[in-house]
């Protein structure tokens, strides 16, 4: 089985459980003002496995599965088999985290402010396939075919734009700094996909 579906399943099995247990469901959620309070510095992870509801969940482990079994193999390709497993649950836990520091910062003190979802970890996944295959088509609003290396500017100006303009309680600095976490991890683990990534974008154009 791979780590993308142990993922997926484990994410479900958890998001389902506190479904109908609120005071899990509380005691998992990113918050920073307990956070900071009481020293709960687990939920930066444990927020990343909780959902809304069921579309929520639905879209994220969708996304997750079509873009993480791929990134998945390809770690796999390049580092073995547990090498390259090792590295892409390790890469997706630490990008969960990683998204969720800078609300952390920013809504210390706001007793307001909580968040839940596994958007930061997947926007991670996929910017990390982005590097991997920017000019593979993607649908945007699930409809519109759009060069990945499109899709990932347009949704990295949008997550910017939204997290300073809407008040919609959706973590848009997560998914923006998940991704951003996503390519940096990718980077460090293997500096040539720089390198294979602007040879794709000079030598694969589809146009």
């Amino acid at each position: 089985m791979s780590i993308t579906l142990i993922i997926i399943i484990v994410t479900s099995l958890i998001s389902f459980l506190c479904f109908n247990d609120k005071n899990l469901f509380d005691k998992l959620k990113h918050y920073p003002v307990a956070e900071k309070k009481y020293k709960e510095y687990y939920r930066w992870l444990t927020s990343g496995f909780l959902h809304g509801d069921i579309m929520h969940l639905a879209i994220n482990m969708f996304v997750l599965y079509s873009f993480g079994t791929q990134v998945e193999n390809e770690f796999i390709f390049q580092f073995g088999r547990m090498g390259g497993s090792i590295l892409f649950i390790g890469t997706y836990l630490l990008v969960i985290i990683m998204a969720d520091i800078t609300s952390y910062y920013k809504h210390i003190n706001n007793p307001t402010y909580s968040s839940i979802g596994a958007s930061g970890g997947v926007s991670g996944i996929l910017f990390i396939f982005i590097l991997m295959r920017p000019w593979s088509m993607l649908g945007l609003y699930g409809i519109i075919p759009v060069p990945a290396i499109i899709f990932g500017i347009l949704y990295l100006w949008y997550e910017s734009w939204a997290d300073k303009n809407k008040q919609d309680n959706i973590g848009h600095d997560a998914h923006f700094f998940g991704a951003i976490a996503g390519i940096l991890i990718a980077v460090i683990s293997r500096p040539a996909i720089i390198i294979e990534f602007f040879h794709s974008l000079t030598n694969d154009f589809p146009f």
